[in-house]
C-alpha cells in the first residue's frame, strides 16, 4: 500500500490511495484433488506380503491449490475449524491439523491452524495532517512543522514505512535549491543521524518521535535529524516485527536558511511507501 505525501509552494498535499498498489489481488485459489494416484503405485516394496497389504488399504489423497504465483500442496485437511463464542468467551477451533501451533526458527516462521488464519489486524496505513506549510522563512530563523504516520498491522512478519524526496527544496522558477541539511557536525545522512541545534546549520531534514509503539528508525535521540533520501532511493522511517494497531510516529520536518539564500518559493515532493511483510 503507497501513499504518497507530497508538499508543493508551500502546501502539502496527500496523492492517495496509492499512485502504484502493492498490495496484487491474487487469483482465487483453486483446490483441486491430486491424480489419485495410489500410494502403492508410488513407493516399490520388495516384499509381496507388503505388496499385497497395500492393495487392500484405502488410497490417500492430498489438497493442491495453486494459482499463476504459487502452488500449496497440503498433506492434511482440516475437518472442522471456525470461530465459537458464547457466555462472553470466544474459541478458535481447529480439528485435522496435523501440527497446529506457532513454529519458528533463525529465519523461519509457521502458524499452523485456523486460528493463524483468519484476519485479526487489517493492514490499514494513515498519514495524519496532510498540509506541510512552513510559511515564511527568515535566514537563521529554523522554521518546523509536524505530522503523524499512523500504522495497523497483523502480517506474520510485520511491516515498515519508507520515506523518500524527489530532490531537495526547489525554486522552479529560477532552480536554486535549500539544500538537505547535514546537521551541526556535517555528518547526517538518509540513514544516518545526528544533531542539529546551531542556528548557523542550514538546510532541510527530519526527525520521528514515538507516539504509540516503537516504531520509529533508530538514531532519533532528541534534537537528532537526517536527510530525506533522494528517488529512487528510501530509507526506511518506521518498522515493527510484532501485530498491533494504530501504531503512530510523529515526523518533524525542519528547514533553516541563510541571508544569501535566494527568495521564492520552494518545495518537494515526499512519498511513504508502507509494506506489510508476510
Amino acid at each position: 500500500m503507497i501513499y504518497d505525501l507530497r508538499f508543493k509552494k508551500g502546501v502539502a498535499r496527500v496523492k492517495g490511495p496509492a499512485r502504484a498498489q502493492r498490495v496484487q489481488a491474487s487469483e482465487h485459489l483453486r483446490e483441486e484433488t491430486s491424480d489419485r494416484t495410489p500410494i502403492y503405485e508410488k513407493i516399490f516394496i520388495p516384499t509381496l506380503a507388503l505388496i499385497f497389504f497395500l492393495f487392500i488399504t484405502s488410497s490417500a489423497y492430498a489438497l493442491k491449490m495453486l494459482n499463476t504465483f504459487y502452488i500449496i500442496n497440503s498433506s492434511t485437511l482440516n475437518s472442522v475449524s471456525g470461530e465459537s463464542e458464547g457466555g462472553g468467551n470466544k474459541l478458535d477451533i481447529t480439528i485435522g491439523e496435523n501440527g497446529a501451533g506457532f513454529y519458528s526458527g533463525p529465519n523461519y516462521k509457521i502458524r499452523a491452524g485456523f486460528e493463524y488464519m483468519h484476519p485479526n489486524v487489517a493492514f490499514a496505513f494513515t498519514i495524519i495532517g496532510t498540509r506541510i506549510d512552513f510559511g515564511a522563512l527568515d535566514p537563521g530563523s529554523p522554521v518546523t512543522r509536524t505530522n503523524q504516520l499512523v500504522v495497523s498491522n497483523g502480517s506474520a512478519y510485520g511491516y515498515q514505512v519508507t520515506a523518500q524526496e524527489d530532490h531537495a527544496l526547489l525554486n522552479p522558477s529560477n532552480g536554486k535549491f535549500i539544500p538537505d541539511t547535514t546537521c551541526d557536525n556535517g555528518v547526517c545522512t538518509p540513514t544516518s543521524s545526528d544533531i542539529w541545534t546551531n542556528t548557523l546549520t542550514y538546510g532541510f531534514g527530519y526527525r520521528c518521535d514515538n507516539i504509540s509503539g516503537t516504531d520509529c528508525a533508530s538514531g532519533f535521540t532528541p534534537n537528532y535529524y537526517k536527510q530525506f533520501a533522494a528517488s529512487p532511493s528510501a530509507a526506511v522511517v518506521m518498522s515493527s516485527t510484532s501485530v498491533g494497531r494504530g501504531r503512530t510516529a510523529q515526523i518533524t520536518y525542519k528547514v533553516n536558511i541563510a541571508a544569501t539564500q535566494e527568495a521564492g518559493l520552494y518545495g518537494n515532493y515526499i512519498m511513504y511507501i508502507a509494506t506489510p511483510k508476510f
